[in-house]
């Protein structure tokens, strides 16, 4: 039972009516404003105690530390049903989710009395124990941090919460008033084409081109490479000159400082991570698809065309363009760049073995690197750390290949986001929301980024302290407060089963790295395995009014003829390159133009 304080005139007035009376200062009216859905009572002594030392702990914030007693207030009064309850939720394993499994689920378990239980596994885990949920109904997570790639899953499979009508309805008592959906700028890529919010962002990230500035300033090397290809050492703007500044730090430079160095990393091995390198929009870097934003229209970045909401094809003769010429031209590219420019033993590493290799100071750029490595390149006493703690690399927009228009997306944004299932028993779904957005809150949102630097709010991005960070952060801050960061999104609602069209990348196309298949046969039977789980979607009717409906084959050239993806083979794939310098990028940021 909640306990009232007694003071010598009797009760103790409620932090609402000590606010209300002018006690407490700094901006807090708005939230009063908002008073009808916020709860009235007060906290106990012990729990604002609590809440005191929290507020400490998640500095620093967009809000004042009044308006965050507010919002902690909020909670208290709203888990009371559910005190004492074990909730158990998940997420995948990255630095912004150490921090909620190890710090947020613990200063929320100690402010709420819900015993919150925060698992971190491997992301295919997440998608496996997900489906497990989604297949048999039993309930194996109370909630879900799961990437919106799987958006057009969750929409056509109907297993989701549908976060829009959940606020709403049913969950109107444990929704944050202070919450501000608007405020998130992931909102547009975790909304189905019914126009609800199905998946509430908790962070976010981008793969972005990433280079040794410090080496690309120097006016030897700039001299060098200018007399050599008749154009300046910069960020490049395209593939030609990525390709160009790879080759001249691989066989030119060859090494600085006593060290072999390279103009290229990635990683090769037959790995489900090698499935992310390329569903992670390596196609549409290099032109593949339609121009639209978050995603191509009718043909996105995967190469399958919807007609209406529904999947149409994958391939060139149903007039897609997973194994078109654009396709083709990328998968060949990743495979020249790897052996050509690569450290050798990238060729045999995973995603997570290739990520600290920059860091150690022999990679001169890397054309698909994500920005959840910020913060580990960033630690003290690295090779690409100065003495005084700023970093000597940068990270830019990706640049694009030949078959880019624009228009189109430039890259990758992972977006991993909040998930209820309907299998969840509703109060112990209720319970874990009110976690998932106590993760997302205005009072921890900002702390929290400053730690995982993966942002999820506007508000966050413009904040004071972020501006203090930009230097340390080598572009990150920029980048996300430039017009230019709406060209990278994630895996949109053209991809209607993630879980089981996934796994059909990786193994495509380690057999197009080994050797085993040209790059045209690998993309080609990736295309027809794609388009069977369809059909069997299609048979079935999996998505309703959304389902699949394969087009007839007709010959390429019908498709090649018709506006738009899939596009015919180019004459010329490598025009000349074209860089920028990166002061004149971030100029043109600041500015409002994306380059």
């Amino acid at each position: 039972m909640r306990q009232e304080n007694k003071t010598a005139g009797g009760k103790r007035p409620s932090l609402r009516q000590r606010l209300a009376a002018g006690a407490m200062a700094g901006g807090i009216g708005i939230l009063l404003a908002m008073g009808s859905a916020a709860p009235a009572a007060a906290m106990t002594p012990e729990q604002e105690a609590v809440a005191r030392r929290i507020i400490e702990e998640l500095q620093p914030s967009t809000l004042s530390k009044d308006e965050q007693m507010k919002e902690l207030e909020w909670f208290v009064k709203a888990a009371e049903p559910f005190k004492g309850m074990d909730i158990n939720v998940v997420s995948e394993t990255i630095t912004t989710h150490e921090y909620e499994s190890k710090t947020l689920a613990r200063l929320f378990s100690e402010l709420t009395g819900i015993r919150l239980k925060h698992d971190l596994i491997q992301e295919g885990d997440v998608i496996e124990k997900l489906q497990t949920q989604m297949q048999s109904g039993r309930n194996v997570y109370d909630a879900y941090i799961n990437d919106s790639d799987l958006i057009g899953t969750h929409v056509r499979y109907g297993q989701a919460v549908a976060l829009s009508d959940f606020m709403s309805g049913e969950g109107k008592d444990v929704t944050l008033p202070t919450l501000d959906v608007k405020d998130f700028i992931g909102t547009s890529f975790t909304t189905g084409p019914d126009g609800k919010l199905y998946q509430l962002p908790d962070q976010q990230f981008a793969n972005l081109y990433w280079f040794r500035a410090d080496w690309f300033a120097r006016p030897d090397l700039k001299e060098k490479f200018k007399a050599k290809y008749g154009y300046d050492l910069g960020v490049p703007l395209d593939w030609s000159a990525y390709e160009d500044i790879a080759d001249f730090f691989t066989n030119d430079v060859k090494e600085i400082d006593g060290v072999r160095v390279y103009g290229h990393m990635d990683y090769g091995k037959k790995d489900p991570s090698l499935g992310w390198r390329f569903t992670d929009a390596w196609l549409s870097m290099a032109g593949a698809g339609d121009k639209g934003l978050p995603n191509g229209k009718p043909v996105d970045e995967w190469g399958i065309r919807v007609e209406g909401c529904r999947p149409a094809g994958a391939s060139v003769a149903r007039g897609g363009d997973t194994n078109g010429p654009a396709a083709v031209y990328a998968l060949t590219k990743y495979i020249d760049w790897l052996k050509k420019y690569a450290p050798p033993e990238a060729a045999g590493m995973t995603f997570s073995e290739a990520g600290p290799v920059p860091a150690q100071g022999n990679v001169a750029q890397q054309i698909f690197w994500y920005t959840a490595f910020t913060a580990d390149m960033t630690k003290p006493g690295l090779p690409v750390v100065n003495a005084d703690g700023t970093p000597k690399w940068r990270m830019a927009p990706s640049p694009h290949g030949p078959y880019w228009e624009e228009g189109m997306k430039l890259g990758y944004q992972d977006v991993g986001s909040w998930t209820l299932l309907k299998s969840t028993p509703p109060e112990r779904r209720k319970a874990a929301w009110l976690y998932a957005q106590f993760t997302v809150s205005k009072t921890a949102s900002l702390k929290k980024t400053l730690v995982g630097l993966t942002p999820i709010r506007e508000s966050d991005i413009k904040s004071e302290a972020m501006t203090a960070a930009a230097p340390k952060l080598g572009g990150l801050v920029e980048f996300y407060r430039s017009p230019a960061r709406v060209s990278w999104s994630p895996t949109g609602t053209n991809v209607p089963d993630y879980p089981k069209l996934a796994p059909l990348w990786w193994q495509n196309i380690a057999e197009a790295v080994t050797g085993e298949r040209t790059p045209q046969q690998a993309m080609d039977k990736l295309a027809d395995q794609m388009e069977q789980v369809l059909a069997r979607m299609e048979r079935a009717g999996i998505g309703g009014d959304c389902a699949p409906k394969l087009n007839k084959q007709q010959d390429a050239k019908v498709w090649f003829d018709a506006p738009g993806a899939p596009k015919a083979k180019l004459a010329d794939e490598k025009p000349k390159g074209q860089t920028v310098a990166y002061d004149d990028l971030l100029k043109a940021w600041r500015e409002g133009r994306a380059r």
